[in-house]
């Protein structure tokens, strides 16, 4: 954790009093946010807590209702970015704001290249700094590398990289590692703690727990759009941290162990797998009925590739898949549904929902044929099915007539689950299950993916969160560049708590840890 010597009398960034109001509907009521110079301020709360609504008044994106603004001492009179930025306040987001078609260096310094003669951009002078910069990250890319070549990892570095050249004196980083794997994020660590020991203020925002309790040296908690507490990292506890967050005791994220029978013939057998993208690259695994596998690797060894030749979305190239003795040929996902199995895809906007359409709508197209009358679709059977799915998986919605874009993403995800789920399959595929959902919605799916598996159906979860692999997976099986590289078991896992990490650190930490110290050997043929 960074640790601070100097003391300051002046906060980077005193947020007082601060509400927002969106007609009738209160986003802000009252918060307060003080961060000082030299630190890095973890800023947390489900979806819809405030979190968005108060970074995008501090970047002078909204105007406040009320409230006041001071940054280093100054008072903050005018809301608007140029303001903002004038002030020494960046944000890296979470969703890009890179421009495919620059490169690497010309988005780095997008609108403020450097110049010779006071008017032509230096394009040696650019290329150069940004390579400085982009060296001190370990984003091994030329400068010159169009973005719309980088890996999802690479662009997310390029953006950090954007944020970090501005010299802010106040730098907002929301979900910075979504898309980073362990050693990318050791490096970002590494550069922040830089970043606070020349006196930047840094305000955190992340889903990921353990990277808070890693990273960050004092807290801000909010919920309904009001402080629930602040303070330092160090003086509250993981579990603390989330019943703050959610208003109750939230469990579900240690392991529960429970039987599987793995006498018999497995439910699922993958012999020599390979796709026509070289990835998958002859993989052979089992699967039994009941049992949640757990899939692990960095980014690009091939895990979603792996889920999408299963699913029929990609071609096979070689081996074989065979469900309950039967071996299978998919020339489209439709043959895949068919034989029982299902996947939910990493990106749920553009591959498992219609989100301009209803809540209704998108949890009947999978059973269309069942709940057709002729052409027309009997609205009595689809209202029948989506009021059950809705009930069984709590979605939040006032209605099945909402459209999906209007709900938060942990109840859009449990949209595309329940789809599926209607459809009685005998493999659940389900790739990234709570990438960018609150923690209280990650606790409900991995509750969802627990009773998968006991209702006797096979599930195979691909993730990026080690937190969601420890607390789900009876196995874990590694990928590297396409290939499987290891077979992690549950008692090797159970014994991380006590060999890996040091006693001062939880066990979650230290499972986590045991898990990305797994993986990054994996990935370089070391067992």
């Amino acid at each position: 954790m960074t640790t601070t010597t100097q003391t300051h009398d002046v906060a980077a960034v005193r947020m007082s009093d601060i509400r927002k109001s969106y007609g009738g509907v209160h986003a802000l009521r009252g918060v307060s946010l003080t961060i000082r110079p030299g630190t890095i301020h973890a800023l947390v709360g489900e979806n819809g807590a405030g979190k968005s609504t108060l970074l995008k008044i501090l970047q002078g994106v909204v105007t406040p209702t009320e409230g006041t603004i001071e940054v280093f001492g100054e008072h903050m009179s005018v809301s608007t970015p140029e303001n903002s930025r004038r002030l020494g306040v960046e944000m890296i987001f979470q969703d890009l704001s890179l421009i495919p078609s620059l490169s690497v260096a010309q988005n780095v310094f997008l609108n403020r290249e450097p110049k010779r003669m006071g008017m032509l951009v230096d394009e040696r002078k650019e290329i150069a700094l940004a390579a400085e910069i982009i060296h001190e990250l370990n984003l091994m890319v030329d400068p010159r590398t169009p973005v719309a070549e980088l890996s999802p990892g690479q662009a997310q570095l390029t953006e950090i990289a954007k944020a970090i050249s501005q010299n802010a004196r106040v730098l907002i980083l929301d979900e910075p590692t979504s898309s980073l794997s362990a050693q990318e994020v050791e490096t970002l660590f590494g550069r922040l703690r830089k970043l606070t020991a020349a006196g930047t203020a840094i305000i955190y925002v992340s889903h990921r727990m353990t990277e808070i309790m890693t990273i960050a040296d004092e807290i801000t908690i909010l919920r309904d759009g009001q402080n629930v507490t602040s303070g330092k990292v160090s003086d509250l506890t993981l579990d603390a941290i989330v019943q703050h967050m959610v208003g109750k005791r939230v469990s579900g994220f240690e392991y529960r162990p429970h039987p599987v029978d793995r006498t018999g013939e497995p439910a699922l057998r993958v012999r020599g797998l390979s796709g026509d993208k070289g990835k998958p690259a002859e993989v052979s695994f089992d699967l039994h009925n009941g049992e949640v596998l757990g899939i692990a690797g960095l980014m690009g060894a091939g895990r979603s590739e792996l889920a999408r030749v299963l699913f029929g979305v990609d071609r096979k190239t070689a081996g074989t898949v065979e469900l309950n003795g039967t071996e299978l040929e998919f020339r489209a996902p439709i043959d895949a549904i068919k034989a029982g199995i299902v996947l939910v895809p990493e990106s749920r906007h553009e591959e498992g929902l219609v989100v301009e359409h209803t809540v209704g709508h998108n949890l009947g197209l999978p059973q269309i044929d069942r709940l057709a009358s002729g052409p027309f679709i009997d609205r009595h059977k689809e209202n029948s099915l989506t009021s059950d799915l809705i009930s069984r998986l709590r979605i939040k919605t006032p209605s099945a007539d909402n459209r999906v874009r209007n709900l938060s993403g942990g109840n859009q995800q449990k949209i595309v689950i329940a789809k599926w789920l209607a459809t009685d399959p005998s493999v659940v595929i389900l790739d990234e299950p709570t990438a960018g959902v609150d923690i209280g919605s990650k606790a409900e799916i991995v509750e969802l993916i627990r009773g998968i598996a006991a209702a006797g159906k096979s599930v195979i979860v691909i993730s990026s969160e080690p937190a969601e692999l420890l607390a789900t997976s009876d196995r874990i099986l590694v990928l590297s560049n396409g290939r499987l590289s290891r077979e992690i078991t549950r008692e090797e896992i159970d014994s991380w708590a006590t060999t890996v990490g040091d006693e001062t650190q939880s066990t979650l930490i230290r499972t986590e840890l045991g898990l990305q110290v797994a993986i990054q050997k994996a990935s370089q043929n070391v067992q």
